[in-house]
């Protein structure tokens, strides 16, 4: 069963996809689009993914604000949800994504990715940052979780 997991974005949209298995996260790329508002490219882009990879779910970031509380970007990430659905014909999780992408710089810093080049995957990582949370969480839900060896 393999998961794709989207960070949505004004112009980009990261993209990342589960193994097989849906154990691990892996990006995979970021779709650009020239207008925020452009969206039936980058919807076919998602729909030719999900076909090629043999998606059953898709996660989404749901950005929220460090309060908890959603702003208009909120309210963008709901219509994409809405046109995904509808397009795809997949179930459209929503996953909270509050410093996901913050996290994913730190990462590429850490690995001494210079920071003009860091633009380049950062969607992706946190794509894959969102899905994997989503996958470890539910491999906890359903007491699948190994990783405890103490």
């Amino acid at each position: 069963m393999r998961v794709l997991g989207l960070d949505y974005g004004s112009v980009t949209v990261g993209v990342a996809v589960s193994d097989a298995l849906g154990i691990t996260a892996q990006p995979l790329m970021t779709i650009r689009r020239e207008q925020e508002n452009k969206l039936r490219r980058t919807l076919a882009k998602i729909q030719e993914i999900a076909a090629e990879y043999e998606v059953e779910t898709i996660v989404l970031g749901f950005p929220k604000n460090m309060d908890n509380t959603l702003g208009e970007r909120c309210q963008k990430t709901l219509a994409f949800r809405d046109m995904l659905e509808r397009r795809i014909g997949l179930p459209v999780v929503l996953w909270d994504e509050r410093l996901t992408t913050w996290a994913a710089d730190q990462d590429l810093e850490f690995m001494g990715v210079p920071k003009k080049d860091r633009k380049k995957v950062i969607d992706q990582i946190a794509a894959m940052t969102i899905l994997q949370e989503y996958m470890d969480s539910n491999r906890r839900e359903d007491g699948q979780d190994h990783t405890d060896v103490g």
